[in-house]
């Protein structure tokens, strides 16, 4: 059921981007009098199709669902009546034809403005910029933060919740600012301005759990070592563990939090722990073996099983962040062009090797944080739409021929020069365009495959 949520997930969101993308082609093809021939979501050999309006253009839905076209009326690509001549996209004046190919990225970010919009008119439930133990030796304990500060300011921008403020790190540690300024209240309530020296992260310190070079975590509350559930058909669930067992001990040493046994279980995967538990105010002895699964490409232990947690306490850390119709829209375009301008910058940065290629994503981690984010509910599934949006709309405007950004640069080229290129270097460019983006595409799947199967 899980595979077919994630798939499920995956599909829409495809097929949403895609539409918006070659809809904004579509458009303004149309507003400029260009015949459009054929609207089709995916490649290859049509699913289905049908013919529509007076110039019965084709709309299709093919077999290959990763990406879409419009085909246009072109002389470059067939014999064009007479009379249909002026409605030829390859006649239209060249601001007319970069108004038409700007269109689709134009219309991804158009698209991530009004999630983002909905979104924070919607509200967001999350965590609370609060810090768990700083590690020691490291910039954010060199810099004087500590367990239980809270987060207000970085960089003069205010940060309301923990995403807030991984995201204004994440922005900073790639520029690596040598003296960020992170304003904070601490516990006793006294609010002070530290120093975050970032200069020395690496280009692989920035993955999933830069956060951890840096030495920060999110704050969790004290949660006894007591299960509350057992998943069924888990390791747990097949060593005998039930609902209500007080861990003691593994591996003979003494427990008192849920995080303890979560690290040495983490630690162990299919090795044999032996666990010490009290049942009904008698002691015995459990041996579980932690099954093996992958997170960010390392393989860690799990038994399958949930603590019981007071939710007063949670409720303490978490906050719904919501905002009127014209803050939240003035908001949208803000995250639209911040999450746009920290794209391209990344992409710059692989280029220049600053920055590890394995932050490269294919189809198969897209489809599971689809799956992910839309199991937690709507919010996080509209926030990935509009992250992904974004990036597709960034990677459409790649000068990298065969992509919009290349036939872009060939119209920037012609105005420049008066005359459009010659058919051999647009040939050629061609050529060059399909062997980047293969590349690149094995490149991301290269990166999938890793992330499941490590080394």
């Amino acid at each position: 059921m899980t595979f077919l949520f994630t798939i499920a997930a995956f599909v829409v969101a495809l097929g949403l981007l895609i539409v918006f993308h070659e809809f904004g082609h579509y458009l303004v093809a149309r507003w400029c009098g260009v015949k459009v021939l054929r609207f089709s979501i995916g490649f290859g050999h049509p699913l289905m199709r049908k013919q529509v309006g007076k110039d019965q253009t084709e709309w299709v839905i093919a077999a290959f669902p990763l990406g879409g076209y419009v085909k246009m009326l072109d002389e470059r690509e067939g014999t064009v009546a007479l009379e249909e001549l002026p409605r030829s996209f390859n006649r239209q004046p060249v601001l007319q034809r970069f108004a038409i190919v700007a269109a689709g990225p134009v219309a991804n970010f158009l698209l991530a403005i009004v999630l983002y919009w909905l979104l924070f008119m919607l509200g967001i439930n999350a965590m609370k910029p609060v810090l768990g133990p700083v590690a020691p030796a490291t910039p954010a304990a060199f810099a004087g933060l500590e367990k239980g500060d809270t987060l207000r300011r970085i960089e003069g921008e205010p940060v309301e919740t923990w995403q807030d403020a991984r995201w204004l790190l994440l922005s900073h540690a790639v520029e690596r600012s040598p003296a960020l300024a992170v304003e904070v209240t601490d516990i006793h309530g006294q609010t002070g301005l530290r120093r975050l020296d970032l200069s020395n992260i690496q280009a692989d310190d920035l993955d999933g759990e830069f956060l951890k070079k840096i030495g920060l975590s999110s704050y969790q509350p004290e949660v006894k070592p007591v299960i509350s559930q057992v998943i069924p058909d888990s390791a747990g669930s097949r060593a005998g563990l039930r609902p209500g067992d007080e861990i003691l001990a593994v591996n003979g040493l003494k427990i008192s939090l849920w995080q303890d046994l979560v690290q040495q279980v983490r630690d162990r995967p299919e090795s044999p722990v032996m666990l010490e538990i009290r049942r009904d105010g008698a002691v015995i002895d459990k041996e579980v073996v932690p099954d093996s699964v992958t997170e960010n490409g390392e393989k860690i232990g799990k038994i399958g099983i949930a603590p019981r947690i007071d939710s007063d306490e949670i409720e303490k850390l978490l906050i719904e962040v919501r905002y009127p119709l014209g803050t939240a829209f003035a908001k949208a375009i803000n995250k639209t062009w911040e999450t746009s301008k920290f794209t391209l910058q990344m992409f710059g940065k692989m280029l220049a090797g600053e920055v590890s290629w394995k932050n490269v994503s294919g189809p198969i981690t897209i489809a599971d944080y689809a799956g992910k984010s839309a199991q937690m509910g709507l919010s996080p599934y509209l926030g990935f739409l509009a992250l992904i949006s974004v990036s597709l709309g960034v990677l459409n405007l790649l000068p990298i021929p065969v992509l919009d950004g290349g036939h872009l640069m060939y119209y920037v080229i012609e105005i420049v020069k008066g005359s459009p290129l010659s058919a051999k270097a647009m040939e050629i460019g061609q050529q060059v365009g399909m062997a980047l983006l293969f590349a690149l595409m094995a490149f991301a799947i290269y990166n999938d495959i890793n992330r499941l199967i490590p080394g």
